[in-house]
C-alpha cells in the first residue's frame, strides 16, 4: 500500500467557556509552555498554542457563547485527550498538589500500563497514561 498517508498528529484544538481559567489551567496546573498566544478581533476570540512534546501542541480557543459538548453518557466523536507521562504516582501526587483530583489509577487490561482520568475546567475527560 506504500507509505502511510498521516505520519504524527500536529495538534488537537480546544474550545473553552472561560477563556483566562483554560489558559492557566493548561499552562499553569498541566505546564504546558505558551509557544504563541494572539487575539483575533474579528471573530471575538483567543487562540493560544501550547506545546505538548516536540511536534506535537494543544491550541486552545475561546469563541462567544460556545455549546457545551456532551461527554456523558458518552456521545459520539472525539472521547478524551490523553497525555503519557513517564511516573503516574508522580503525576498524580502534582496535579493534587495543585488542586486537581484524579479518579483511582486503574490497568489496562490488555496493555498492563497504568491510567487515570480528571476534568479539565470544561469537564473535558483528561487521561494519564503511564508510558513503557
Amino acid at each position: 500500500m506504500g507509505k502511510p498517508l498521516l505520519t504524527a498528529i500536529h495538534h488537537v484544538a480546544l474550545i473553552c467557556s472561560d477563556y483566562p481559567r483554560s489558559r492557566a489551567f493548561y499552562s499553569e496546573t498541566l505546564g504546558l509552555p505558551i509557544v504563541h498566544e494572539v487575539y483575533r478581533e474579528a471573530r471575538n476570540s483567543w487562540k493560544c498554542d501550547l506545546l505538548v512534546s516536540p511536534g506535537v501542541q494543544l491550541e486552545l480557543f475561546s469563541f462567544p457563547d460556545p455549546p457545551p459538548r456532551p461527554s456523558r453518557p458518552e456521545a459520539q466523536g472525539l472521547r478524551h485527550l490523553a497525555f503519557s507521562v513517564p511516573d503516574i504516582d508522580a503525576a498524580v501526587a502534582m496535579l493534587g498538589e495543585r488542586g486537581v483530583s484524579c479518579e483511582p489509577i486503574r490497568v489496562d487490561e490488555y496493555t498492563g500500563r497504568r491510567f487515570t482520568f480528571f476534568a479539565d475546567p470544561d469537564g473535558l475527560p483528561i487521561e494519564l497514561y503511564e508510558a513503557g
